[in-house]
């Protein structure tokens, strides 16, 4: 009983000095959220995803410094299965965009891979010849394809972002 008498007078106590303090102290809680350093993004994919551009063809492209970094979505790698095989281009091989650059092979089937951009290729991925499995385990991360230079950086704007992306996935299912 004692306690909640106790308790009973510091919630008044308390509700009694916040008109006090918010005078004290003019930022709202909605300015103090527009004050915040960072903004926290709710999402189901990894934290670097933001970063990334689709294709319609379901390759990623990340650029960082004028290269791209090239692999395929989740969506592809879990309608493919478990990939067998990678066939990926020559180092220093030219590709326009929509060029076919190679094959994935997996238990299910096997899908072309189409160059999201123009340039040149710059560095494959020699792991995936040892290890096909990385684009199942970590398709944005360790599983990606090929790097290549951005020679026509207009086309970025024809990829579409995570959530266009996701709104074309949702399209082509229904």
């Amino acid at each position: 009983m004692a306690m909640c008498t106790i308790l009973r007078c510091a919630s008044v106590s308390l509700t009694s000095s916040l008109p006090r303090l918010s005078k004290r102290n003019p930022l709202t809680p909605a300015r103090l959220l527009a004050r915040t350093c960072y903004k926290r993004f709710l999402n189901t994919t990894a934290p670097f995803c933001a970063a990334l551009k689709f294709t319609d063809k379901h390759e990623w492209v990340r650029v960082d410094s004028g290269v791209a970094t090239v692999g395929i979505s989740k969506f592809a790698q879990e309608a493919l299965g478990d990939v067998v095989y990678c066939g990926l281009p020559e180092v220093g091989a030219n590709l326009s965009l929509s060029d076919e650059f190679g094959t994935l092979e997996s238990v299910k089937a096997a899908s072309e891979l189409y160059s999201p951009l123009t340039g040149e290729v710059t560095e494959v991925n020699d792991a995936l010849a040892d290890n096909p499995g990385l684009v199942n385990k970590s398709c944005y991360k360790d599983g990606w394809l090929m790097k290549m230079t951005v020679s026509v950086p207009e086309e970025l704007n024809g990829l579409m972002d995570e959530a266009a992306y996701e709104r074309y996935i949702k399209s082509i299912e229904d």
